[in-house]
């Protein structure tokens, strides 16, 4: 292939080689998170692909962290820069050429410094999410937009209150022979059929598990999604009017550190709103079919506005204490006081204390974008009114991989 030379980035380079950031075909979801993250202006793309200009990458890994898939991280050593127009025409990447051993010292170099560099673009959330130590290894990114897995709708069931002004539906999916291995809290994508009005394919949307890695139905190779439908919203709306029978086209699976930890000891605080239960339902099943005696409690809260608005209100009723213990929370019921989750965690402040000072608690928590700015306030909250030091431990548990958020 023809390349232009390129400039040299924020990274050392050497005199023959560079380390070149590109972004995977197969895996991108096109969600432009990374466009919009990029502080220089380097990722761009056409109706095909969402690509890195070589010319303009200062290497300053913004756009790492926020990036759903890991479709972002991915980089070549080159003698020269692969061109917009070449990675704009892919449909998978280009292998490592193999440069011979006069490159094994400059590829060992620029590995250690996009290490360094890759620290540094976490510091600031307190560090690179870690996986939970006893969680199993997740399974990432094996079906893509070209290469898709097929599921069959097994059923679609509405679970907010058909009072209620939120739809928000629990759709079965099955996989038949096609093998989907996943974890709890993890995610797939759902690409929604036909294309926008200028021609382009509709966007990926990503949607966490709300099963069990055994199945919605134990070893039945399905799994279960919570879907709210968002009005004008192509995908929810698309997966929202499914019936039995139809065929939906599945990437991934996705994610491989908002894991439940596979401990029986583990205690896990879990903190959602809205959709953002559905890795929970996960979890909560995960541990009453596989540890139902376990001694790790599962604490949840749980907020919506009421009651109806409250996904799985009605099941979770059903759900034993001695399995999980819940603090349902309210914001809009007449004549009663706005309550939200920060509220009933600072309320539980004795409680969340107490579990904090285990060695083996878990915090997870997962709902709209910004929600965890008022959750982690309370947490600070809590832990000045018991003697603890919020900062220190918040960054302690991160580092163990006991602390992950997980909002959009």
């Amino acid at each position: 292939m023809a390349r232009t030379g390129g400039s040299s980035s924020g990274m050392t380079q050497h005199a023959t080689f560079k380390k070149q950031h590109l972004i995977d075909p197969e895996i991108c979801i096109r969600c432009n998170t990374c466009e919009a993250t990029c502080p220089v202006g380097a990722v761009t793309h056409n109706d095909v692909n969402y690509v890195v200009d070589a010319e303009k990458c200062n290497a300053c890994l913004d756009c790492i962290a926020p990036c759903p898939t890991g479709s972002i991280d991915n980089w070549r050593i080159v003698r020269a820069t692969y061109s917009l127009e070449e990675q704009m025409g892919w449909t998978e990447l280009p292998r490592q050429d193999d440069l011979g051993e006069a490159a094994s010292a400059v590829v060992e170099a620029f590995e250690s410094e996009v290490a360094v560099l890759l620290a540094s673009a976490h510091a600031g959330s307190g560090g690179k999410p870690i996986a939970p130590k006893s969680a199993a290894k997740p399974t990432v990114n094996l079906y893509s937009r070209a290469k898709p897995a097929i599921a069959t709708v097994q059923g679609n069931f509405r679970i907010t209150s058909t009072d209620a002004e939120s739809d928000v539906r629990h759709i079965v999916l099955g996989f038949g022979d096609t093998q989907l291995p996943v974890l709890e809290g993890q995610s797939i994508g759902v690409i929604p059929p036909g294309a926008r009005a200028d021609t382009r394919p509709h966007d990926i949307r990503l949607y966490t598990i709300a099963s069990a890695r055994d199945g919605e139905k134990r070893n039945a190779n399905n799994i279960a999604l919570t879907v709210k439908r968002v009005p004008g919203g192509v995908a929810s709306s698309y997966l929202c009017d499914l019936r039995v029978g139809d065929r939906v086209a599945v990437t991934g699976p996705f994610g491989a550190t908002f894991l439940m930890p596979d401990d029986p000891a583990a205690d896990i605080i879990m903190i959602c709103t809205g959709t953002g239960s559905a890795p929970f339902r996960a979890f909560t099943e995960r541990r009453r079919r596989a540890m139902p005696g376990a001694p790790g409690r599962l604490v949840m809260f749980f907020g919506a506005r009421t009651p109806e608005e409250l996904p799985y209100f009605g099941p979770l009723q059903k759900v034993p204490s001695s399995i999980l213990e819940q603090h349902l929370v309210y914001s809009r019921v007449p004549g009663a006081r706005k309550e939200y989750v920060q509220d009933r965690l600072r309320g539980q402040g004795a409680r969340v204390a107490a579990l904090l000072q285990r060695p083996s608690t878990h915090i997870f928590i997962c709902g709209l974008r910004g929600m965890e700015t008022g959750v982690d306030e309370a947490l600070a909250d809590v832990c000045r009114a018991h003697g603890l030091e919020w900062a220190q431990l918040k960054s302690d548990m991160r580092t163990g991989g006991r602390y992950h958020v997980e909002t959009y």
